[in-house]
């Protein structure tokens, strides 16, 4: 079994800061890209930032220059820094990993269960 755990979601006032995290556990033999996507109410799900093992990134335009995402290779565990937020920022944000298990012979897409992040004064 493995699990993706996402904590550091909340409520924020606009120009406001928040950090992310989610920690995969459980056997896990390898994780290759990590990331976040989000989900507003009644939109479909988007990319929000993505890391390779190596530490290569990609975001979304919407965010550039905003958030930062990172990664902790001995932690399992990767980390969205989001600044100056915006009210369109709001959205349920979930992590996901590429991950190899200890029980299969190649990687497969693994989500957490979602946290709030919600900007409004």
């Amino acid at each position: 079994q493995v699990q993706l755990v996402e904590s550091g979601g909340g409520l924020v006032q606009p120009g406001g800061s928040l950090r992310l995290s989610c920690a995969a556990s459980g056997s896990i033999f390898s994780i290759y890209a990590m990331g976040w996507y989000r989900q507003a109410p009644g939109k479909q799900r988007e990319l929000v930032a993505g890391i390779t093992r190596g530490g290569s990134t990609n975001y979304a335009d919407s965010v550039k220059g905003r958030f930062t995402i990172s990664r902790d290779n001995a932690k399992n565990t990767v980390y969205l820094q989001m600044n100056s937020l915006k009210p369109e920022d709001t959205a349920v944000y979930y992590c996901y990993a590429d991950i190899t298990s200890t029980n299969d012979y190649g990687p497969s897409p693994y989500w957490g269960q979602g946290t709030q992040v919600t900007v409004s004064s």
